[in-house]
């Protein structure tokens, strides 16, 4: 049976689980996106097309044959997605790997500020799924995604689940010194008081923010697509090593390493002296003559992570490949980490980048896929504990 093929890059496939009559459930809607961005000289992002010139697949964890689909159901209407102002490219590559539109949403800003906020698509009875991260401007978009939640509540929706990809004032977390206050528990308070019922979020700062969260949280990982994407590249296994920027990141370097061919492990000793300032004293471990790996959360002014790259240069590592979730990329941040010291700079679309941020070294990979999978999984009440979902944090 052939494939069928629409505009916008979506292929259409024949699955021979499920030989009903009608059309729409005898194909499954695949999104070609998942492939990472390729650069021109410029540094100019060169999206993949959809015409065979340039074609993207799944990451592997996505395409295991033992795998088996739900059909997509066009029909379906209880399934709906909505992006607010802060990603909408993101919310768009999630909903075309389901072979989904997005829900039609009114967004504006009023002469004073306010947020106006008006779902143009009826959502009663409907699981809805609100696409937004609280990036900067983090209060902005905050704020957003409470309005959202407030509207469809407002309209009856079934089901709401905030769908943030990167958890703003994750950092603040804890108190690290007296009359602080912790800003992740009021904004998770926020969230649950605003009227959602389930939060998606990826790579949150630290595991016990989990707890902040009256509801029930999916959290899921970004490792797997950047995972995904290094066994792509000729790099011996036994040059590896990857390296916690500071003693704090220590646990997820190690799962990252263990998944890496079991690479060595290597850790940069830093104390910090104030927000946004780090000073290296040391490195624990070997990276001479090494591929060093460094493997965080976030890049917020790469501070921590270039003073960590230069200090790798001068134990003689050959390499140095820098790997990250979220890209917060705050200033100086482009600066330090175009300026020679890294081989390349690995990040995710969980926060858009501008256009004037990209340079030579950058290679952006989409977690479109990992979401939407995610999504559809949490939507048919579906467990993510087998391979290959085990690593998207699905109970």
């Amino acid at each position: 049976m052939a494939s069928l093929a629409f505009p916008g890059g979506l292929v259409a496939q024949p699955n021979p689980r499920f030989p009903f009559s009608s059309p729409t459930n005898r194909f499954l809607i695949r999104c070609n996106v998942a492939e990472p961005l390729k650069f021109k000289d410029n540094g100019k992002p060169v999206m993949p097309l959809a015409n065979g010139e340039q074609t993207a697949s799944f990451p592997s964890f996505l395409t295991s044959t033992h795998i088996e689909r739900i059909p997509v159901q066009k029909s379906d209407t209880r399934l709906k997605i909505f992006s607010g102002t802060a990603n909408p490219l993101l919310a768009q590559e999630i909903a075309c790997y389901m072979g989904l539109e997005l829900g039609k949403i009114k967004i504006k800003r009023f002469a004073d500020g306010e947020i106006y906020v008006q779902l143009q698509d009826s959502v009663r009875g409907c699981d809805v799924y609100l696409v937004q991260p609280t990036c900067p401007p983090a209060n902005e978009n905050l704020m957003e995604l409470l309005i959202m939640i407030d509207a469809c509540r407002r309209a009856s929706a079934k089901a709401i689940t905030a769908v943030i990809p990167y958890f703003g004032y994750a950092r603040a977390d804890r108190k690290s010194q007296g009359r602080e206050s912790i800003a992740a528990k009021l904004v998770a308070n926020l969230i649950t008081e605003a009227g959602a019922d389930r939060v998606l979020a990826c790579d949150l700062h630290s595991g016990q923010s989990m707890g902040y969260f009256d509801i029930p949280i999916d959290h899921v990982h970004g490792q797997p697509v950047i995972l995904d994407y290094l066994a792509s590249k000729i790099i011996c296994s036994d040059d590896l090593v990857v390296v916690s920027p500071d003693v704090g990141g220590v646990a997820r370097a190690r799962a990252f390493a263990k998944k890496l061919s079991d690479a060595p492990l290597a850790i940069v000793d830093k104390r910090r002296q104030g927000h946004n300032v780090a000073e290296v004293l040391n490195l624990i471990g070997d990276v001479k003559g090494k591929v060093a790996v460094m493997v965080d959360d976030m890049i917020d002014t790469a501070g921590t992570i270039a003073k960590g790259a230069a200090l790798l240069h001068q134990e003689g590592a050959r390499e140095v490949y820098a790997c990250c979730t979220h890209a917060v990329f705050s200033p100086p941040a482009i600066e330090r980490l175009s300026n020679g010291l890294f081989q390349e700079v690995i990040i995710t679309n969980t926060i858009p980048l501008a256009e004037q941020n990209y340079f030579p070294q950058l290679t952006v990979l989409s977690v479109a896929n990992l979401l939407g999978e995610t999504v559809w999984r949490v939507h048919h009440d579906c467990s993510g504990s087998f391979e290959p979902y085990s690593s998207l944090g699905i109970d």
